[in-house]
């Protein structure tokens, strides 16, 4: 029998299962009785051999499916068909009878197609652990702490399609990456091995000779004598003067990898100062928040930024000295640096500005950056952290061994520090052990044979015992059996082994290997059936490791890994540098995209939502009520512009070019990431926007001469309207009624199928009527992150069946690990 489900006037045929079956009838049947006449009386005036728009022709349209590319020629005219997007609205229409029958034709085609077919080009292939999957997996492999130290800083750069970095043809081995492995592999086993006598915990203070950077020092040699360290700017700031507060006579850094303990006495100054708020910057209202950051001498200045500064600590200060205390990780070399996280924007410009707008402030004749600079310091009141004693402290240590070196030698590693000789037995015993847990399966007599030659090969060459097994772990990380998921099974099309779906299901949803509970399921055969699968991803996704895939995912999705690539203008959206709104923005949609797995919210609500998580700057972009504390906070939506993802500050930055919108690229992102419907390539010999714009005034005029161009028209018709709807908002995601010089946004337009809407309000409520097609292309982006490869059109059934079976966004991620192809190679 079969289900339909009626949208948008249109029809979905689903196949069910029925007790008892007839034959269908032949495709060529089909064909000449209900497709063939169809195609002739309402496809071809479009799309004849005869300069076909969009490049398709349906003139010579096989009468049965042959291969993959007549399967998306019948597949894009059965998908048209359903959206009601095809015939276009000034083009002569079917009934709803003629349609019916159409769609039936189209769709029983298709099934007998793909029923037929054995399906050999939608298969895996073997694929490399890329560069944030090798971190992860170092990470818990060896229980190293990544937070500065990054293994894969000499790989070559993952190539990336259609945004997913993880895509196994894409991810290609060459001379170079492996050189690359071989210094990774030294540079783990290095910090996971060593030192191997425990190191001493020391103490260091600092309590006066707080130089911090050429410019201010000379203003504060003689306004403070560098008896306090003072922070100034935020680290956003174009030219950053008194941003970071290095401890240059610490520039050497910490000598050992580890936790240590900072203690500091601190305070907030002039957080009540007498200027316009405006003018400065600073919120009165809100406490100061120093943050603690690395820094590396070695890779350049100590107050300016670096690559690697990920913030270690935050802590809001009091308006009066105090002491605060918080531990921070440190790797060997780096050392602590202080910032401002709320502080002023820009203060070598502000220096100048101050002096002039209070003129009655400060002493007469002042000229010149040097001088602007010591009266506004010595003799202003802007805000500022002050920094008065440091004290660190360690490394403190949890336990000695440390838990890496347990994992490598568990409790042996004493005795093979101290210079005991240990047996070969031993030594092989914990070759084994480790290499099962870094190959995610038990390692072969033949494998560890192979590691135990490479140690006797290193002793017989000079190499003490510890190095020589040391080396023996580098080979470890190494091997294929390491670098390269294994995702075998006993044939093509057959279930994977129960290891290798282990694998796949936790490179899937935390990038990185199975922990021991999925591995013992894997060693035992238990990882078979679904409600031991549904069990696991649920177990996985609550896990604090599955922030992995929320990131990993939403990149490839909505292509977020692209944000902050085109940096807005600074003097145009200088909160963007002030607030780093970046992180907030990725941050929103981040937990937004958690909060819907967590509670299995509907998948509609990417569409359009009530709620959405905000922090104050966030919530001034947005004009909404700003939540009581400085962090992210659930916040209810009463105004619709802002619901669903098209109106997260992340998606609108992400698909604008920093300095100002485009309705063409912003509707292009919209088929290729929200709907799954990218547009055809441009012709070659169309030049962008330009037949002829004489005379244009707006960018909707510009775009109405583009379309008059006849082979630009029918991607633009479909492309256009999409981004008009979003002109409303500016590069950074901003509300706005008018271009400049006021030039007024109008944001209506009309679908390809004729439906037309005023606004985003409008069209989100299209657009919630069309939620089966948002599902799908939702469902097809996860099954390609989560396979590792692109889908093919072999994988359309399965991807409506988990799109049809997933009514809350968990669901979907259930659905898509129970399928057919992610349980098959």
């Amino acid at each position: 029998m079969k289900m339909r489900i009626a949208t948008l006037g249109a029809t979905f045929v689903i196949a069910m299962s029925s007790p008892v079956a007839a034959d269908p009838p032949p495709p060529e049947s089909k064909f000449a009785s209900a497709i063939q006449p169809f195609v002739e009386n309402y496809c071809i005036e479009c799309h004849g051999d005869d300069d076909p728009k969009g490049d398709r022709s349906f003139e010579s349209l096989a009468a049965v499916i042959s291969d993959d590319e007549v399967l998306v020629d019948y597949q894009d005219m059965l998908d048209q068909l359903n959206l009601s997007e095809m015939p276009p609205p000034e083009a002569d229409q079917p009934n709803d009878q003629q349609r019916r029958i159409a769609i039936d034709a189209l769709t029983d085609v298709i099934q007998q197609y793909h029923a037929s077919r054995v399906e050999t080009s939608n298969r895996s292939v073997i694929r490399r652990l890329n560069a944030r999957e090798y971190r992860n997996t170092i990470r818990d492999l060896l229980d190293l702490d990544i937070t500065i130290f990054d293994p894969t800083t000499r790989f070559p750069r993952d190539q990336r399609v259609e945004h997913l970095d993880n895509i196994g043809e894409n991810l290609v081995t060459s001379s170079h990456l492996l050189t690359a492995y071989l210094n990774a592999a030294e540079q783990v086993i290095e910090r996971a091995f060593y030192p191997l006598e425990k190191p001493p915990a020391r103490t260091w203070s600092f309590r006066d000779s707080f130089r911090q950077q050429p410019e201010i020092d000379n203003v504060h040699r003689t306004s403070n004598r560098f008896k306090h360290m003072t922070l100034y700017d935020v680290v956003g700031a174009d030219k950053p003067e008194g941003a970071y507060g290095p401890i240059l006579a610490f520039a050497e850094g910490v000598p050992h990898d580890g936790v240590y303990e900072i203690r500091l006495r601190a305070e907030a100054v002039n957080r009540n100062h007498p200027y316009d708020h405006a003018f400065i910057g600073t919120d009165r209202d809100q406490p100061f928040r120093l943050g603690i950051v690395p820094g590396d001498a070695t890779v350049g200045d100590l107050h300016l930024p670096q690559p690697i500064e990920p913030l270690l600590a935050e802590l809001e200060l009091a308006d009066e000295p105090k002491w605060y205390t918080v531990r921070v990780p440190l790797d060997r070399g780096y050392t602590p640096r202080f910032t401002f996280r709320n502080g002023l924007m820009d203060s070598r410009n502000l220096w100048g500005k101050l002096v002039k707008k209070y003129p009655n402030m400060f002493p007469k004749g002042i000229n010149g950056i040097v001088e602007l600079r010591r009266n506004a310091i010595v003799h202003g009141k802007l805000p500022q952290i002050r920094i008065h004693e440091i004290e660190i402290t360690g490394p403190i240590l949890a336990q000695w061994p440390t838990q890496s070196q347990r994992v490598l030698f568990g409790d042996d590693f004493q005795r093979l520090a101290a210079g005991e000789t240990i047996d070969e037995g031993t030594v092989r015993d914990h070759f084994r052990r480790f290499a099962s847990l870094a190959y995610r399966r038990q390692a072969s007599d033949a494998e560890v044979d192979r590691i135990m030659q490479m140690v006797e090969v290193r002793q017989r060459a000079g190499r003490s015992q510890v190095n020589a097994i040391a080396d023996g772990f580098k080979t470890i990380l190494c091997s294929p059996h390491f670098l390269f998921l294994d995702e075998t099974s006993s044939d093509d099309g057959e279930p994977l082994s129960q290891h290798a779906l282990a694998s796949r299901i936790s490179y899937f949803l935390w990038a990185s290997m199975p922990d021991e509970k999925l591995r013992r399921l894997a060693d035992e055969g238990k990882l078979s059936g679904d409600d031991a699968i549904r069990n696991q991803v649920r177990r996985l996704l609550g896990d604090p490791k599955s922030d992995a895939f929320v990131r990993g995912f939403l990149d490839s999705w909505l292509a977020l890994n692209e944000l902050g690539s085109a940096p807005p203008d600074r003097d145009t959206f200088r909160d963007f540098y002030r607030h780093d709104l970046g992180a907030a923005m990725r941050q929103e949609t981040q937990m937004f995209f958690r909060h819907q797995l967590a509670e299995n919210l509907p998948v509609e609500n990417f569409i359009d939502s009530d709620f959405t998580f905000v922090n104050p700057a966030l919530a001034a972009l947005y004009g909404m009520q700003s939540p009581a504390e400085q962090s992210f906070a659930l916040t209810a939506i009463s105004d619709k512009r802002r619901g669903g993802l098209l109106g997260q500050a992340s998606v609108l930055t992400v698909s604008a070019n920093g300095i100002d919108t485009s309705p063409v690229v912003r509707g292009v992102w919209m088929l290729e990431n929200f709907l799954g419907t990218p547009p055809s390539p441009p012709p070659p010999d169309v030049e962008p926007l330009d037949p002829d714009t004489r005379g244009a005034k707006t960018i909707r005029d510009q775009l109405s001469k583009h379309r008059d161009v006849a082979t630009c028209y029918d991607c633009h018709r479909k492309i256009d309207p999409l981004g008009f709807a979003l002109e409303n908002y500016d590069p950074i995601g901003k509300w706005r009624n008018a271009y400049a010089r006021n030039a007024k946004i109008d944001p209506s337009g009309e679908l390809p199928d004729g439906k037309p809407f005023q606004d985003i309000r409008d069209l989100k409520r299209i657009l919630l009527t069309r939620k089966s097609q948002f599902t799908r292309s939702m469902a097809t982006k996860m099954l390609a992150y989560a396979n590792g490869r692109l889908t093919v059109p072999g994988d359309r059934p399965d991807i409506e069946k988990i799109a049809s079976s997933a009514k809350g966004t968990r669901d979907l991620v259930e659905a898509v690990v129970l399928s057919q192809p992610f349980r098959t190679k």
